[in-house]
């Protein structure tokens, strides 16, 4: 699949490569492969237990000797892993960075053959990624503890700058750089402006999307406990998930969450890369993060089966300004500021402009030849841009006359003359009053538009956000009248939001996987035959078989072994585990 075969060949070939493969994308099979055909062991840096584990529980269902070594592990469990090591009969082990570079881990592991050594999620290594852990740093070492093995640093989100920072830092400057396309065709994009915290709004996108498993991911731990238990009220089978739970828990919902058909995991962005779920039909951000490497990584958590899927994005000012805060407060180099500032804004610009979303995303990771993908929000329903160039200046004017003093409620109602208790003072003032053109939600939304663009920004003030002027050279800019501003307007006719919404509605429907009327109760019960055998197994069902694949056999109703063995995802193991029970399903529906 795409540049796979590329990548996979490095591996016997003793050479060492760097792979950016978009998510769902088939980067695990890039060092599984090789760990495969090559003598030794095949060594995988991960970041989170949760992921090695799911990664481990697929290999040992198609066949695969896999283990992993992480600190929650019994002795005894541990003393039978080093066993197998020593006997050679282990194909693939995972290991976080921090329990790899321990030393006695380091010196017990140099006397093992390696087939290769491979770094998942590499963006972490790089400090101008969206996801930097300093552990990682550590991983360039490898170069010098296992010289002879070739060495594969895979990741789904790095633009150029970061690429290039991972080179260098696991020092692969001379190995063979893979840049696949960032396509996701089968997810349909959407964004809009939110109201308040957005939960009303949250509320009402999953009751659209019943019985189907979807990611709600909420800026604050707080958030994600609020708009669990709102979505529990309404009857949602919701979980929360942050890092404030207690770890057991934790790993109960996370198991939950992945064994469930149809489940809805509330949850903070501690709940990101461990998550390999192909049958997520939807992924909603309450609140955004704060670049685009991280929302195509979490976005990417839907549709991993390859069938439709959607991510709809939430976002208002106040997100870009905290945002803002929390990059000016970190303990960083202003160097690094600037760029993380940057992303920033390049991010909001995608939400809130009126360009096709996935082909802004691809344009961003430096992909060239990109063309709409018809079938996100604004291919759907194209925005009109309108210039408010004159309101704008109308806006930071009275901004400036009421000396940055007062919140946005404050100022839209100075524009529209209805301040209460307004002194004589601000009634007299030339601003007060002149806004009438506009409905006081008309200038709120100016008001974040003007903040998106850097025009106008907010104090935090201890909760209750005050307004002042932004980057002067911009406002004197529109002041002068030589920057315009413009503003996206969807269609006042609501019959294209309406086509809007039915076109969104008709790619939710596609999670049936167009498995037909006539097929639908066998598709069905081969689904409940794979939870049961899931539970007995103390497995996610989709390490069994995925949807896509049950779909598939449900269309093809195949007779025997042999037609059965032509389904993909239907490999030698799992025809000799599954194959008689699964042919006897078709038989009977």
């Amino acid at each position: 699949r795409g540049l796979q075969a590329g990548v996979i060949g490095e591996g016997p070939a003793r050479r060492s490569a760097l792979a950016v493969l978009p998510t769902g994308g088939g980067k695990s099979l890039c060092y599984q492969i090789p760990s495969l055909v090559r003598q030794g062991l095949g060594l995988v840096v991960s970041p989170l237990i949760a992921l090695m584990a799911d990664q481990v529980a697929a290999l040992k269902q198609s066949g695969v000797a896999a283990e992993r070594l992480d600190s929650s592990m019994a002795p005894a469990a541990r003393s039978d892993i080093w066993r197998r090591i020593g006997e050679g009969s282990l194909d693939l082990l995972y290991l976080s960075p921090e329990g790899l570079m321990q030393p006695s881990m380091l010196e017990r592991l140099s006397q093992v053959p390696l087939a290769l050594t491979a770094i998942d999620e590499a963006h972490c290594v790089s400090q101008w990624g969206h996801d930097f852990r300093p552990e990682y740093r550590m991983l360039g070492r490898l170069a010098e503890v296992f010289p002879d093995a070739p060495r594969l640093a895979v990741t789904a989100t790095a633009d150029a700058r970061t690429r290039e920072d991972i080179r260098n830092e696991l020092r692969l400057k001379d190995a063979q750089e893979f840049v696949d396309s960032f396509a996701r065709p089968e997810l349909a994009l959407s964004a809009e402006r939110k109201r308040g915290q957005g939960h009303q709004r949250v509320l009402e996108l999953v009751a659209e999307r019943p019985k189907r498993s979807g990611v709600v991911y909420a800026g604050s731990r707080d958030g994600v406990d609020k708009l669990a238990e709102r979505l529990i009220a309404a009857g949602v089978p919701a979980l929360a998930y942050h890092a404030g739970l207690d770890k057991d828990l934790r790993a109960v919902r996370l198991d939950q969450f992945l064994e469930a058909d149809a489940a809805v995991m509330v949850a903070t962005i501690a709940f990101g890369m461990g998550v390999d779920k192909p049958d997520v039909r939807y992924v909603i951000h309450a609140d955004p993060p704060a670049a685009i490497e991280a929302y195509w990584q979490e976005i990417g958590r839907a549709g991993r089966d390859g069938a439709p899927a959607e991510g709809i994005t939430l976002y208002s000012a106040s997100d870009l300004a905290w945002a803002m805060r929390r990059i000016d407060s970190r303990e960083v180099d202003d160097a690094v500021k600037m760029v993380q500032m940057r992303k920033l804004r390049q991010f909001y610009a995608m939400l809130d402009g009126t360009g096709c979303r996935p082909a802004a995303v691809r344009r961003y990771f430096g992909e060239a030849g990109v063309t709409q993908c018809g079938a996100c929000d604004l291919c759907l329903s194209p925005p009109q841009a309108v210039d408010v160039t004159e309101a704008a200046q109308k806006a930071l004017s009275a901004v400036h006359r009421l000396g940055g003093r007062f919140g946005r409620g404050r100022v839209v109602d100075h524009l529209l003359g209805k301040s209460k208790h307004a002194a004589a003072a601000e009634t007299q003032m030339s601003t007060y009053g002149i806004g009438k053109e506009f409905s006081a939600a008309g200038w709120r939304d100016l008001l974040d538009q003007l903040m998106f663009e850097g025009l106008l920004h907010e104090e935090p003030n201890d909760g209750r956000p005050l307004i002042g002027l932004g980057e002067p050279d911009g406002v004197r800019a529109v002041y002068r009248g030589e920057q315009r501003v413009s503003m996206r307007r969807t269609p006042a006719v609501t019959d294209s939001d309406a086509t809007g919404r039915r076109g969104r509605k008709r790619r939710i429907g596609g999670d049936n996987l167009e498995v037909g009327t006539e097929n639908a109760a066998l598709f069905e019960a081969l689904r409940a035959w794979r939870r049961d055998r899931a539970a007995e197994q103390h497995v996610p069902p989709y390490v069994i078989f995925h949807d896509v694949t049950l779909a598939d056999i449900a269309r093809r109703r195949p007779s025997n072994a042999e037609e059965l063995k032509g389904v993909s995802g239907v490999g030698q193991s799992k025809l000799q585990r599954y194959g008689t029970a699964v042919l006897d399903l078709v038989r009977r529906h």
